[in-house]
């Protein structure tokens, strides 16, 4: 695993990822973590350099697409991403955004077990390895500054406002692969890892009812992973006395 730009990470750090139930379940039966396409993510700031405020002329020279514009987009298709979310607890934000309303679950991990974890990944057997990228995205306020950074290192990069997510992101970039005449899928890939290696801990959501969290333990007995499920401390009972 290639860390991006040279940052020093901490290779303990706790990293939490949150799925519904059936994005759970489909990882314990495949070994697989999904990898997006760049271009499927909902904001629209995703490789930014800059960001004019609301109203501002805009020079005609940069109005229509530009060539490295262009480049950019190929490389947003070219580019698998999936993120974790840096915490040294669970966030009950994360639980309601990404796990179905509380009704999903959280797998733990650290950047060393991922980097121990992850298989290597190729398109096809007989084509060569992909390099699986990873770092901390960096947030910087894009109204105030231009960034200058590679194409690539742009995908660790982020205009302030999404800074709540603390991110932790892998990539794995097909743009070898293609120049090479490898077909890449338009969509996400799905990369192979060790998940006793990669699992630390996994938290029962919130909102889950019996038959959920039945499901979700079968899941993790499977894999041998059942001693390893823990319960959200939200679904703990509050005292005020």
């Amino acid at each position: 695993m290639e860390v991006v730009a040279n940052q020093q990470l901490d290779w303990a750090e706790r990293l939490w990822r949150y799925f519904k139930t059936e994005g759970f379940v489909s990882i314990m039966d495949t070994g697989t973590l999904y990898f997006a396409s760049a271009r499927q993510f909902e904001d629209r700031f995703e490789g930014a350099v800059a960001v004019l405020p609301p109203g501002f002329p805009v020079d005609p020279r940069y109005s229509a697409p530009q060539f490295y514009e262009r480049a950019f987009e190929e490389l947003r298709r070219l580019t698998k991403v999936n993120c974790w979310h840096r915490a040294e607890y669970e966030s009950d934000a994360m639980w309601q955004l990404y796990a179905g309303s509380r009704k999903g679950v959280a797998v733990r991990t650290t950047p060393d077990r991922i980097r121990a974890a992850a298989q290597p990944f190729r398109l096809k057997p007989e084509y060569g390895q992909e390099d699986l990228l990873a770092g901390h995205v960096n947030y910087a306020d894009l109204l105030k500054e231009r960034l200058n950074v590679s194409m690539a290192e742009r995908f660790w990069y982020k205009h302030l406002p999404f800074s709540w997510e603390r991110e932790f992101r892998l990539a794995v970039s097909m743009r070898m692969a293609e120049e090479f005449g490898v077909a890449v899928p338009e969509f996400g890939i799905h990369v192979e890892f060790d998940l006793d290696v990669l699992v630390d801990k996994i938290y029962l959501g919130p909102s889950l009812i019996d038959e959920e969290i039945a499901v979700i333990r079968a899941s993790a007995d499977q894999r041998g992973l059942g001693d390893r499920v823990r319960i959200s401390s939200l679904r703990g009972q509050p005292r005020y006395t």
